[in-house]
């Protein structure tokens, strides 16, 4: 059964929650909301649910009609970040509650709840009640009582943020396999691209309300339709550089200016943006075509086998993103260098230009 936002929008008053969107998920896929804080993704998953009603646009599911469905009538299960348990039931009995609403046979309830509470970490504490259990494990149960239910439409609202490392990155793992067999449509929410481009299956990019972008996932990031999409798609940010092409050159602020060649030469003069995603910025020229940046560095963030430079440039802030240490002093001038060849062009309007 798929989803489809035939229009859906949400308005309060003068202000626009979501933009009218047009969306289909089809049944069995697993679906990224990408977009950072207060991008609307809680917001859309609500209108998908039927926690919210929108006004503008119908919801359907299973090609009927849901708008003014209660979600009590419907087969869905929400997990948010902020944990939501019965403090009075043990974590067997919270896991197992929706299985019970439904009737299901006893030992199919112990059989799910274990299989479930195995691949959350919970075997151990099945017998505790939520207030002996830490912020992780609360949150884990929580998502074990959503997963149990076998729902036709699962929502996933940035569940992993609470989280320690280690088990984030296990559940990373585990769960495009957990509904790898199931005929359910799932729908995660996050802001975090990495985590996007880990679980792949199909992403939509959120930017203030709006849809910019929806596909699958690699795509979306190897080719946004726009600036505001590659911006919602990359972590640390994407760094830009308005441009001015003149015959077999880019002028960069006034005051640089690097070759227009290859595929840039059959761009015809004017004004573009380019899009350089960080890990093509590095301290060393030891990069495919290197494009000498001259900046001067704000931030410096070393992580073992990593280093991150924030750094201005030409009035703009950048970022670079490299292997191995490299200790610039904050407050120095630093040459870096770009790849260029890897970079995104957008027209005036934004719009990514195929090269």
């Amino acid at each position: 059964m798929s989803l489809e936002l035939r229009g859906v929008g949400l308005r309060a008053g003068a202000d626009i929650h979501i933009h009218p969107t047009e969306l289909v998920f089809e049944p069995g896929s697993f679906n990224i909301l990408l977009g950072t804080t207060l991008a609307g993704k809680t917001t859309m998953m609500k209108l998908m649910a039927g926690l919210e009603r929108p006004t503008s646009g119908t919801v359907w599911f299973g090609g009927r009609d849901v708008t003014g469905v209660s979600v009590r009538r419907r087969n869905v299960s929400m997990v948010y970040q902020q944990f939501i348990n019965y403090p009075n039931m043990s974590v067997y009995e919270n896991i197992a509650s929706p299985l019970r609403v439904a009737k299901i046979d006893e030992a199919e309830v112990k059989r799910r709840v274990g299989t479930m509470a195995e691949l959350l970490k919970l075997s151990p504490m099945l017998s505790r009640r939520p207030s002996e259990l830490s912020g992780g494990q609360q949150q884990r149960t929580a998502m074990a009582r959503a997963l149990v239910k076998d729902a036709d439409l699962v929502l996933l609202d940035e569940p992993l943020a609470n989280l320690d490392f280690k088990l984030r990155e296990e559940l990373r793992d585990e769960l495009p396999r957990l509904f790898a067999d199931r005929d359910c449509i799932v729908v995660y929410a996050t802001t975090e691209p990495v985590e996007a481009l880990l679980f792949g299956g199909q992403t939509a990019c959120l930017s203030e309300g709006r849809v910019t972008q929806f596909g699958p996932t690699a795509d979306v990031y190897r080719k946004p339709r726009d600036l505001v999409s590659a911006q919602v798609f990359s972590e640390p940010p994407i760094n830009i550089a308005p441009v001015v092409k003149a015959g077999d050159v880019f002028r960069f602020g006034g005051a640089s200016e690097f070759p227009a060649s290859g595929p840039f030469a059959a761009l015809a003069d004017g004004e573009y943006t380019l899009g350089i995603r960080p890990h093509h910025v590095a301290p060393t020229p030891n990069i495919d075509n290197p494009v000498a940046v001259d900046g001067h560095v704000l931030v410096t963030e070393l992580s073992g086998s990593e280093s991150v430079i924030h750094f201005t440039v030409q009035g703009e802030t950048w970022v670079s993103q490299s292997h191995g240490i490299h200790p610039f002093e904050v407050g120095t001038d630093q040459r870096l260098y770009a790849d260029m060849s890897k970079a995104l062009v957008f027209d005036s309007a934004g719009r990514r230009i195929e090269i």
